[in-house]
């Protein structure tokens, strides 16, 4: 695994997982090795690298030598033997290269392999990505797990408590029937939790081949959410997102391709050597030669000006991705920003009211001043309430992932007070 890919992988880690291991309880470092480990994308770059490598060494060689043998004047009319005259011909040929070609295809290979390269690393920083996106899923299914069997329990007391009131003749029985039936909706929604977390479960499982999740719950609690850099700090980080370092190495690709054609420009000379038997005499002579075409700077021009203008729609390409990036960055900065604050008010305000609201109403529904429809409603309004700030802590995480995912940056400093 590259450095930055593991840099990617601690900060994830962070996001929402604990660094322990519990008896039963799959945490997010465990989560990234089972899927890094057995993940069939990335099994598939070491045969393309082992390709890309012999590509290499096949690039590195210089123009092979050629055995020739030519028969000339045979056979011939009017001669008693169509040998006689014949002329045999054995040479040795070869081309000399000029103009650095042979370094500037070398050089065209090893940038394909170092783009593979990037490419498996960026594999590896959108699978640790989707993994951490899965995971999350799983925290937030447990987290509202909770909150039902919260309001369950909660349920079951305002079920006794009805119970109590219609046998004392301070209630009507549809005020016991209506409790009975917003507990059996608490239950109906309870399951479906659990239908939900069994669901998340084999997604996330399913990320390292695994078609039956082995652990019975995930580490981390959704609601702890840490601190970034402000937006202007994360603007300088935008710079190792693996898809800028990607126009770095294609530029390079690039540049290698233009090289390429640039020697094209160059004449290469092939030359020969050899041997002749003439059979009239039985001698033999030495034959040598060199050629060269003609024309090479003319037709090498389109070429040069193909790879001249790739390049420019690259760096073209770049600035637009650069703003795009940018503009993804800032919406994930406000969108962690705004849902961080709601969580921290939902906390720190809301949910103490609300629990105070719950209590009061507890009281005045036991000593008769409260109706049960009144103390029903302040306990939706509650459980409805931590339910929406599961749900937005699960938004922020979701941006965090996303900013983390651009910058390729452990940035993270600690948890909130």
């Amino acid at each position: 695994m590259s450095i930055r890919c593991a840099a990617l992988l601690a900060a994830l880690s962070s996001c929402c997982a604990s660094a322990w291991a519990q008896s039963g309880t799959l945490t997010l470092d465990a989560a990234f090795a089972r899927a890094l480990e057995k993940h069939p994308q990335l099994a598939r770059y070491e045969p393309l690298r082992a390709a890309a490598s012999a590509h290499v060494e096949s690039e590195s060689q210089g123009a092979p030598l050629r055995l020739g043998l030519e028969l000339e004047n045979a056979p011939r009319t009017r001669q008693d033997s169509s040998f006689d005259s014949a002329e045999t011909t054995l040479s040795l040929a070869s081309v000399i290269e000029r103009g650095g070609k042979r370094d500037a295809r070398r050089a065209l290979a090893e940038a394909r392999l170092e783009s593979l390269n990037l490419e498996q690393e960026q594999a590896r920083a959108d699978l640790l990505a989707e993994v951490a996106r899965r995971y999350l899923d799983l925290v937030a299914t447990q987290s509202l797990g909770e909150v039902a069997a919260a309001e369950v329990r909660q349920r079951e007391v305002m079920v006794d408590a009805a119970a109590k009131r219609v046998r004392a003749g301070a209630a009507p029985e549809s005020v016991h029937l209506a409790a009975e039936a917003a507990a059996a909706r608490a239950r109906l929604l309870h399951d479906r939790g659990i239908a939900q977390r069994e669901a998340a479960a084999r997604r996330l499982a399913i990320l390292w081949s695994s078609q039956e999740p082995d652990f019975a719950h995930v580490a981390g609690d959704v609601l702890n959410l840490p601190t970034i850099p402000p937006l202007s700090g994360l603007r300088a980080l935008l710079e190792r997102s693996p898809e800028l370092r990607r126009f770095a190495d294609e530029s390079r690709l690039h540049e290698a391709r233009l090289q390429l054609a640039r020697a094209a420009r160059t004449t290469d000379i092939e030359w020969n050597a050899g041997i002749r038997r003439l059979e009239e005499d039985g001698s033999w002579a030495a034959v040598a030669g060199v050629s060269m075409p003609l024309g090479n700077t003319r037709r090498a021009e389109p070429g040069i000006r193909a790879a001249q203008a790739e390049l420019t729609a690259l760096a073209l390409e770049r600035e637009s991705a650069a703003l795009t990036l940018e503009a993804t960055l800032i919406e994930a900065h406000l969108r962690f920003s705004a849902a961080s604050a709601e969580v921290r008010a939902a906390r720190d305000v809301l949910l103490p009211k609300l629990q105070q609201a719950e209590r009061a109403a507890e009281r005045a529904y036991r000593a008769g001043a409260l109706s049960h429809i009144e103390w029903s409603q302040v306990e939706v309004e509650s459980f409805a309430a931590r339910r929406e700030q599961v749900l937005v802590a699960v938004e922020a995480h979701r941006a965090l992932i996303e900013i983390q995912r651009l910058t390729g940056s452990p940035f993270i400093s600690g948890t909130q007070p």
